[in-house]
């Protein structure tokens, strides 16, 4: 993980959610911090959070110490253009070899996962490795410096699954159908905790 920098998009407005979903409560923890917990775990050599709704709030509410926190002022314009803010904050800095990106809405994501990423992508030396769920490859998934032109190269909507689409012949995937679960509207979210309830408790 040592040359691997770890991006985290949350720069998002809910507008589906109708509240910030980056502060939403699961296990204890909100979204946003257990992600940021989860990526500090794995050792990265920079853990990157982009932040631009709410961004004075939902700073006030995150532990932050150890990232570097990038306000994306554009965040209405699209997912792009956070891509491009953290891409932008990494790309001068040789120590990177690739860039994880994830995000702050699905809730089953952990340290575990990233590092297999970036260990499938070592180890491999493919320029993309992405996670498979449902009928989807996306994100989290990690990208090799080569792609770093393609991400700032990003508009609008457009978010790095584009990427993944459009090179399919360097792109390794990694099972993780949790991953079909994320948080964008307030049925989702209740799902998320009815799910959590119903789990069997410890023994």
């Amino acid at each position: 993980m040592d040359k691997t920098a770890i991006m985290l998009l949350a720069a998002g407005g809910s507008s589906r959610l109708g509240q910030p979903k980056q502060l939403l409560e699961y296990n204890g923890k909100t979204l946003l911090q257990h992600i940021i917990d989860e990526a500090l775990s794995t050792k990265a050599a920079s853990v990157v959070v982009v932040l631009g709704a709410n961004h004075e709030l939902i700073a006030e509410k995150t532990k932050l110490d150890g990232t570097v926190v990038i306000i994306n002022e554009q965040w209405q314009s699209g997912m792009a253009s956070s891509i491009r803010a953290g891409v932008e904050a990494l790309a001068d800095d040789r120590r990177f070899d690739s860039v994880l990106i994830t995000l702050c809405d699905q809730p089953h994501v952990d340290h575990f996962l990233m590092k297999e990423l970036v260990k499938k992508q070592q180890d491999s030396g493919s320029t993309i490795v992405a996670c498979s769920y449902g009928e989807t490859v996306g994100a989290p998934a990690v990208f090799s410096r080569e792609m770093f032109p393609s991400l700032l190269s990003l508009q609008g909507q457009e978010g790095a699954r584009k990427l993944i689409a459009a090179n399919p012949h360097v792109v390794e995937k990694l099972d993780f159908p949790k991953g079909i679960i994320d948080i964008d509207t307030p049925a989702d979210y209740q799902g998320l905790q009815n799910k959590k309830k119903n789990e069997p408790g410890e023994v």
